[in-house]
């Protein structure tokens, strides 16, 4: 197992999501800084508690996360559960770095991307530059029944569905995470079937009356995968210790 100098492994992480041209929620990128040299990897979806302290057992020198902290519109006081995690980060000097939109829109490691691939869906990309929202077409098309079945075979939990009106699902357009405005853009594409992780009241109504297929197929279910990838990529290209640390989440 080799090591490399942090800075060179963030620079990189940097370049690679294009993470300066997101106009996001939080800061990409370092986000707590720690030991300079690392050697041990540890992923997960989100920087809770449960996953610093298994990083800590796995003597991780750096946390990959999708949803870090400092969200806009957060608290900036450290206090409560934010001073618990930060005091551990920085008395174990693990670094924690976050990647969130940049993320979800990389054709290769991102969420979407991933997605796609788990559920056998010929992704035809962003519907738009610049777009988090994917479409493409199901390599094979499936009733809602056989649909509903492979979601909950392969993200580990049932979706919530929103009748519509296609008999066979064939066209499809997703957003991982909290996307579930997305269904307006969704609606317009005329796609048999919108998916997502989060749902909310308003988007039943809209997925009812448009006739849409709508899955709610959870946040950390949908957004499992992306930060996966990327932390294998990077032990492959620097020669590192990788383990993703999966801490459930129903939602």
């Amino acid at each position: 197992m080799a090591e490399i100098q942090r800075q060179i492994l963030v620079n990189y992480c940097n370049e690679l999501l294009s993470s300066a041209t997101f106009n996001d929620y939080c800061p990409n990128g370092l986000q707590v800084e720690g030991r300079s040299s690392i050697r041990s990897i540890v992923s997960g979806v989100s920087a809770c508690l449960p996953l610093l302290e298994r990083a800590h057992e796995l003597k991780a020198d750096l946390i990959l996360v999708h949803h870090g902290y400092f969200w806009k519109g957060s608290s900036l006081s450290i206090t409560g559960l934010m001073r618990v995690r930060l005091a551990l980060l920085l008395a174990t000097q693990m670094n924690l770095l976050a990647y969130h939109l940049p993320l979800d829109a990389h054709p290769e490691f991102g969420n979407n991307a991933r997605l796609a691939q788990i559920l056998n869906i010929n992704s035809l990309g962003p519907i738009a530059p610049g777009s988090l929202i994917f479409q493409g077409h199901l390599v094979e098309p499936c009733s809602v029944k056989e649909l509903t079945g492979q979601l909950t075979q392969k993200l580990g939990q049932k979706p919530l569905h929103i009748q519509g009106q296609a008999k066979s699902i064939h066209s499809i357009a997703w957003c991982t995470g909290a996307a579930q405005d997305g269904i307006d853009k969704a609606i317009e594409l005329g796609v048999d079937a919108y998916l997502s992780g989060e749902i909310s009241e308003r988007t039943v109504h809209s997925a009812r009356e448009s006739g849409l297929h709508y899955f709610a197929c959870g946040h950390h279910a949908t957004e499992r995968y992306g930060v996966q990838a990327l932390g294998e990529h990077l032990a492959h290209r620097f020669d590192l210790n990788h383990e993703f640390v999966d801490i459930p989440n129903p939602v």
